[in-house]
């Protein structure tokens, strides 16, 4: 089943969520500024690696221009460090091990995985506005080339 999904001009769902150092972040504390929130299946594979990666390449420009991007995934805290470290990502990730903010957002459900039906992560980005609305929703979105796409969506 899958989650409903968000449109542009619906709140945000708010949450806290605990980032890879074991502090909470919360959707609230980041009004007043855009925040791009990326969901990816697992920190450490290798289309995510290449998604967090471009994220971090792009990090200059989106925080110039006012953006403050963080990662979700169901990956403990430990691993997200591990992944943070490997990488050298300078932006925050967070950690969903129920996948209730994955669902608050549509960004978990059924999906093919090497032809079969499963249930997991939704490859999905949201750009949230100062006010706390969806300024953009993209599901199921490939690793490669997203954000660069993402950029050229924002003028940025």
């Amino acid at each position: 089943m899958t989650s409903a999904r968000l449109e542009p001009g619906s709140p945000a769902p708010d949450f806290t969520l605990i980032d890879q150092d074991e502090r909470p972040v919360s959707l609230s504390d980041l009004r007043g500024g855009h925040v791009i929130l990326f969901f990816y299946p697992a920190a450490m594979t290798p289309g995510c690696t290449k998604e967090a990666c471009d994220f971090r390449d792009s990090l200059a420009p989106l925080q110039a221009a006012g953006y403050t991007v963080l990662g979700i995934s169901r990956d403990d805290p430990e691993k997200l460090r591990r992944f943070r470290e490997r990488d050298g990502l300078t932006y925050d990730l967070l950690s969903d091990p129920g996948h209730a903010v994955h669902e608050a957002y549509g960004a978990w459900g059924e999906k093919l995985n090497y032809g079969k039906t499963i249930e997991g992560v939704l490859r999905s980005t949201f750009v949230i506005d100062p006010d706390g609305r969806i300024e953009h929703a993209l599901y199921n979105v490939r690793a490669t080339g997203h954000v660069a796409r993402v950029r050229t969506l924002l003028g940025v």
